[in-house]
């Protein structure tokens, strides 16, 4: 059975990057071929790319210096078991700068019937542009492969021949690789897993053949290689709040920063949110041409783990930059998070608190480990007040924790090591009836003690 997909294939006319565009074309070819019939969701899929291809072109009406055009195919005679009319493709609405309705109402009309003639409609659409001097571009809707005896790939190369240059975008639905691989010979694709998914790729490429700017950024390393991702990137017009775009960034398929559609009427100001993050102010964009945004961004991991851990101790890990205080993340101990390039102070929140300083360098993980904790329980007779203090390798005293106020038990979760409990029964007001008890921790255990 077929899979829905989606292709927008992208004719362009010869023209000089930085020009302005007097004119722009867009001809939507629709697929209407009998397996569109078949349910996608709670709809069949000639129902939703119907649906939303008249929505796509009710919000094109009134864009300046814009006509469009309607080509269907598979709509004319129905497909039998040994019939199928590969010539099933006819440009139904030409070329207009006022056409919205009619497209939008002869979209309405069609009924899915007959076979995917997908090379001999791209050919005949080549004609269907009145002339080369504005920007021509197709968008083309289809559920499948080819049907018929002629190859798609053979028919780009003979638009690219006689100097058309066909530029497509694949968008699948529930495909897998190996299907879309048949269309690496025509040019790039897309997956979109939900109908939101594929109007919001729609919406993207006819932002493209309007704007025809795009642009990628490049999250570099330390020696320059664009392959750190998955973090999330603000773009404001520049000097502003002002968000325009929210993106997570996207290494395709390809291994290449994944291309967004930007306008470039503005100038932007970038905000990488890795930790720390890093800004790019007053970015300008070349017009009608691919931009190369190059931001530093080189990461590696910090890894924090318990050594000899019976069960998995919850602890908080505070990371500041080695050269300013203010707090960057909170991490646990049993985790690990990505950091960009350079030196980091970890506070880690045990009792005592342990401080240890760490090099981040590129894509390697720098691992810090931890004894696990112990336990200390106290009980005493009477209500007590007091401290606990961890004893320091030159022999001193360091202050861990309070008591707390006027309880007779307690239970604190502590490093391993030389521990003394300094306390006085609450109820007795002299300094002189201060006691003291000196113990142990080790990883694991609990230590018990009567006071």
């Amino acid at each position: 059975m077929k899979k829905i997909l989606f292709i927008a294939f992208i004719i362009l006319s010869s023209i000089s990057f930085g020009q302005e565009t007097k004119l722009t074309r867009i001809l939507f070819i629709l697929d209407a071929s009998n397996s569109m019939n078949a349910h996608w969701g709670d709809k069949t899929r000639i129902e939703t790319a119907k649906e939303l291809l008249a929505k796509t072109v009710q919000g094109l009406e009134g864009t300046p210096n814009l006509e469009i055009a309607l080509r269907v195919y598979g709509h004319q005679s129905p497909i039998t078991a040994t019939f199928q009319d590969c010539n099933d493709t006819k440009l139904e609405v030409p070329f207009g700068s006022n056409n919205h309705q009619r497209i939008t109402q002869r979209i309405k009309s069609i009924q899915a019937k007959g076979t995917t003639p997908i090379a001999r409609s791209l050919e005949a659409a080549a004609g269907d542009f009145p002339d080369a001097t504005g920007r021509n571009f197709i968008i083309l809707i289809t559920d499948g492969l080819e049907a018929c005896d002629n190859d798609p790939c053979v028919i780009a190369k003979k638009l690219k021949d006689k100097g058309v240059n066909v530029t497509p975008f694949v968008i699948g639905l529930g495909l897998d690789l190996s299907y879309l691989e048949k269309f690496n010979c025509i040019g790039n694709f897309t997956d979109a897993e939900t109908e939101d998914a594929f109007a919001r790729v729609l919406q993207s490429v006819v932002n493209k053949a309007l704007l025809n700017t795009t642009a990628q950024i490049n999250l570099n390393t330390v020696d320059g290689s664009p392959i750190e991702t998955d973090v999330t990137m603000f773009l404001y017009e520049a000097g502003t709040t002002n968000l325009k775009y929210t993106f997570t960034h996207t290494i395709n398929r390809y291994g290449n920063p994944d291309t967004l559609i930007l306008d470039p009427a503005l100038k932007y100001d970038l905000v990488v949110n890795t930790t720390p993050k890093v800004e790019k102010k007053d970015i300008s964009l070349v017009k009608n041409t691919h931009n190369t945004i190059n931001v530093d961004a080189g990461q590696g991991i910090i890894q924090i783990r318990w050594l000899n851990a019976a069960k998995p101790y919850q602890v908080d890990v505070r990371v500041t930059l080695n050269e300013d205080n203010k707090t960057l993340n909170i991490q646990k101990i049993g985790s690990t998070d990505k950091y960009l390039v350079g030196w980091y102070n970890l506070e880690i929140l045990t009792l005592p608190r342990i401080y240890v300083s760490v090099n981040v360098e590129q894509s390697m993980k720098a691992t810090v480990n931890i004894k696990a904790p112990g336990w200390i329980k106290y009980s005493a007779g009477s209500a007590i007040v007091g401290q606990i203090f961890n004893e320091n390798d030159n022999g001193t005293w360091e202050w861990v924790c309070n008591l707390k106020d006027a309880t007779k038990t307690g239970k604190f979760q502590l490093q391993p090591g030389s521990y003394r409990l300094i306390y006085r029964q609450n109820n007795l007001k002299k300094s002189e009836y201060t006691l003291e008890k000196n113990f142990r921790i080790n990883s694991n255990k609990t230590t018990s003690i009567q006071l």
